[in-house]
């Protein structure tokens, strides 16, 4: 990913986390330091951005509500921006949480962009080290943003410079103090991104330096990825989108293709939530437009 596109998907996902914290309620994932990384220019420009576009999300919207740019910005929020990033953040924090009580001293975060894990639990420290996994220029990016928001790296979280979906190795970890001991894993907005056999490779190679009972959270797409539309058009939307910025989505896998991914590298799916579950789980009982996008999945899997 080239620098400016992978700072700028960071920027994007985190105004989707302050949007929501601020705007929405019920609360899927309250992520109340999201707001304070995104400075109010960065805000407004976002929001712009997300408003002149609505003809190419839903003319028919773009006209009915051409008179009132908040209700196009929640809109665009609801349908197409924060279903995904909102749901799995909550249920992958949920396992963690699970995790932590079984033992787990690690969390490695892959692609962590402006993840604010550590500063939302700061009462952590003691118990748990963090390492996140990025892109050299979006951790330099996110450094900076912590600076302009006075918020001090606490000393359990570790910076870990790598673009891992090219070139994974555990020597930057291991330097950061990253030790053979029970590990939870986040991979989550990533797999769509890269070949089968990418992540194959990665998956396999997070898994050779930790012990049993260590575990993985991801997100991926399904074999209607290419094929399906959803509401208003948004998976096609989605798809369309990630090509025109030069970051085209690459793979989706039926649940036995993945399934058979993870046991090559010795991995069991311990849980797997298809579009319908994640409805039920994070969307039930809404009055506004947020639902589950209708070709993504999370699972949770385990070392064997």
């Amino acid at each position: 990913m080239r620098k400016n596109e992978s700072s700028l998907t960071s920027l994007i996902s985190a105004f989707a986390r302050a949007y929501h914290s601020r705007y929405d309620t019920p609360l899927i994932f309250d992520d109340f330091i999201a707001k304070d990384l995104i400075n109010e220019k960065e805000f407004i420009d976002i929001s712009k951005n997300m408003i002149q576009g609505i003809s190419f999300f839903n003319k028919e919207i773009a006209e009915r509500l051409q008179n009132d740019p908040e209700k196009i910005l929640k809109w665009v929020a609801q349908i197409q921006l924060s279903p995904t990033p909102l749901a799995r953040a909550s249920y992958c924090e949920k396992v963690l949480h699970n995790e932590l009580m079984l033992g787990a001293k690690q969390y490695v975060i892959l692609g962590a962009g402006l993840d604010t894990f550590c500063f939302r639990h700061p009462e952590l420290e003691n118990s748990l080290q963090v390492f996140e996994v990025d892109h050299p220029a979006t951790q330099q990016f996110k450094k900076n943003k912590l600076k302009d928001a006075n918020l001090t790296i606490p000393g359990h979280l570790h910076f870990v410079p790598m673009d891992f979906t090219k070139t994974f190795s555990y020597d930057p970890l291991l330097d950061e103090g990253f030790k053979n001991t029970k590990t939870f894993f986040s991979l989550l907005g990533v797999s769509y991104y890269v070949t089968r056999e990418e992540n194959a490779s990665l998956i396999s190679n997070l898994f050779s330096h930790v012990p049993p009972g260590s575990s993985i959270v991801f997100d991926y797409a399904d074999e209607t990825l290419f094929t399906a539309k959803g509401t208003s058009n948004r998976v096609e939307h989605m798809v369309k989108m990630a090509a025109a910025s030069g970051e085209p989505m690459k793979s989706c896998f039926t649940y036995q293709e993945i399934e058979h991914l993870l046991e090559s590298s010795g991995l069991l799916i311990y849980e797997h939530l298809s579009p319908d579950d994640i409805n039920d789980l994070f969307f039930s009982n809404r009055k506004d437009n947020l639902s589950a996008f209708e070709t993504i999945h999370y699972i949770h899997a385990v070392k064997k």
